[in-house]
């Protein structure tokens, strides 16, 4: 198959779903796909040198929208070089765009949401909630109603999305993401870490690694820190990550207020051997986020062996939970401590069988090859989708009456 995937942006700062289709990308084009990408990237953008595929820009976008006018023709005219053509994510132009150039080309589309219709949102930014309800009617809900397939990656958040907005329809179907892990000696690479960051030889690490951003439960990780770091001097936190809104300074702060920042490392954004690298030199993995589709770095912690210590808000917990591969609570200070306080009490064998769990769990659940035969199955499947899935009118009310 010819495969074209459509996003804002490749920018590796980007997160999850610009590494998902780097690495989905590479194992389908090993296996005899072809793969393009089409961004708002500007052609002169550095990073894109190193993406592994044709990239055709169209950028730089005109506002944070993501607006260019010369997108849409550009798919209508080379759509059908294409067998599928899939759409990542929400909210900004490249997904109007396929729908205004695709919806009745013959060329099927498929929309990843990535988690961008989670509640969560609604609550915590209602004035941006609002604004989006302006063009929810006339562009996001036309995007999801015409696609081929809606796909979500756990039926958690699947059954969210329902929630966000009383007007939905969509043919929908769960394809589980993935995550790839390189089969290379985690001693070198945890040495080059070791080197890079210093101050942490000798010490039992707690990591963070993600985009340094006040969804991800930053804060709450900083303070429940703080009050366990007493129980070993040999603890030390790394947050690390792109820090795009400058809020790795208040966090300095914060750690300076609560007594730990001497033993708080923010390294910045970590690629390549050196992201390798912090996973096998870690001791535990933590991400306490108040909203995650997936969490590709929870996938790569486990493929390393890393247990793994996260909020009932990242939507594969039920999977580390039934598993025992990590600890699950609440996106909470408190939540995270009693985690953190749950993993310290572990004894050697215990924290021992953990991370061979973790390394089970992954293998068995989060394996990049799970995802690329379950999107294959579906995008060789271009017959008659599914009927097309109204939201339930129980949720829709509940929806409005939360909304008032």
């Amino acid at each position: 198959m010819k495969i074209l995937h459509l996003l804002a942006s490749v920018d590796p700062r980007a997160g999850g779903p610009v590494e998902g289709v780097r690495r989905s990308g590479i194992a389908m084009r090993d296996a005899g796909h072809d793969i393009e990408v089409a961004t708002c990237d500007a052609p002169g953008d550095a990073y894109l040198a190193t993406f592994p595929f044709a990239v055709h820009t169209f950028g730089p976008a005109r506002s944070r929208y993501g607006y260019n006018p010369r997108l849409a023709p550009w798919l209508a005219a080379n759509a059908k070089r294409f067998d599928a053509v899939i759409v990542h994510g929400l909210w900004q132009y490249h997904g109007f765009a396929a729908w205004k150039a695709l919806h009745h080309s013959g060329v099927p589309y498929y929309v990843y949401v990535h988690g961008m219709l989670d509640p969560w949102f609604k609550q915590a930014y209602p004035l941006k909630h609002m604004k989006k309800w302006l063009y929810w009617p006339w562009a996001e809900y036309r995007v999801l109603r015409d696609a081929h397939t809606v796909i979500y990656t756990t039926e958690e958040e699947r059954t969210r999305a329902h929630q966000s907005f009383w007007l939905y329809r969509a043919r929908e179907q769960i394809v589980p993401f993935g995550a790839a892990v390189p089969a290379l000696d985690g001693a070198p690479l945890r040495e080059a870490f070791l080197q890079a960051v210093p101050g942490l030889r000798g010490k039992r690490i707690v990591l963070f690694l993600g985009r340094v951003h006040a969804k991800k439960g930053c804060d709450l990780l900083i303070d429940a820190f703080a009050r366990v770091a007493s129980r070993d001097p040999s603890l030390h936190l790394v947050i690390a990550g792109p820090d795009e809104t400058g809020w790795g300074a208040t966090l300095r702060s914060q750690a300076q207020a609560a007594g730990v920042a001497q033993r708080l490392s923010l390294p910045g954004m970590l690629q390549g051997d050196l992201k390798w690298g912090a996973f096998h030199a870690s001791d535990v993995f933590v991400l306490p986020s108040h909203q995650e589709n997936f969490g590709v770095a929870v996938a790569e912690a486990l493929g390393c062996g890393l247990p793994t210590l996260i909020s009932d808000k990242v939507n594969v917990w039920r999977e580390i939970e039934a598993d025992g591969a990590g600890m699950v609570a609440p996106d909470t200070v408190d939540g995270t401590e009693k985690s953190l306080l749950r993993w310290l009490e572990l004894d050697d064998d215990a924290r021992a069988a953990m991370r061979a769990q973790a390394s089970r769990t992954f293998d068995a659940r989060f394996r990049i090859e799970t995802m690329v035969s379950a999107l294959t199955t579906l995008l060789e499947t271009r017959g008659a989708p599914a009927e097309a899935r109204d939201t339930p009118l129980a949720t829709m009310r509940e929806t409005a009456q939360q909304s008032s």
